[in-house]
Parts: structure tokens; C-alpha cells; sequence
């Protein structure tokens, strides 16, 4: 299990990135929303559309869910 964040900030195409714990894009603290502990990324995305309904993982971090 590994903690989920997800960009406060969109992405110029509306994005709102969803990164695990060990990401180098990892947003700043300030940046980012805490999704808790998920087994995969799907499941953190899922929590991320609770609140941005257009989240995508990360290239890097999330390459599963990296849809766009």
C-alpha cells in the first residue's frame, strides 16, 4: 500500500495528476490533496474524481491509470 495525492493544481488540458508517495512530480505540500493508502492506482484515482471529476494518473508515477 502506498499513499495517494492528487494536484490541486490542473494541468493546462484540465488534468488534475494523481501521484504516489515516491514520485519525483510529487506536488508541494501545499499543491496537493491527500487520498490516503491504496493498493493501485485505480482506486486512488477513483477517490481523486470524488473531488476533481477530470484526475488522471501520473505518466511517471501511475502509468496504469495515465489516460491523457
Amino acid at each position: 500500500m502506498k499513499n495517494y495525492y492528487v494536484n490541486k493544481n490542473a494541468q493546462a488540458n484540465g488534468d488534475h495528476e494523481v501521484h504516489d508517495e515516491d514520485c519525483k512530480y510529487l506536488p508541494t505540500y501545499g499543491n496537493r490533496k491527500d487520498l490516503g493508502e491504496h493498493s493501485n492506482c485505480k482506486s486512488a484515482v477513483t477517490e481523486a474524481k470524488k473531488t476533481y471529476s477530470k484526475s488522471n494518473g501520473c505518466k511517471t508515477c501511475s502509468p496504469d491509470c495515465h489516460t491523457t
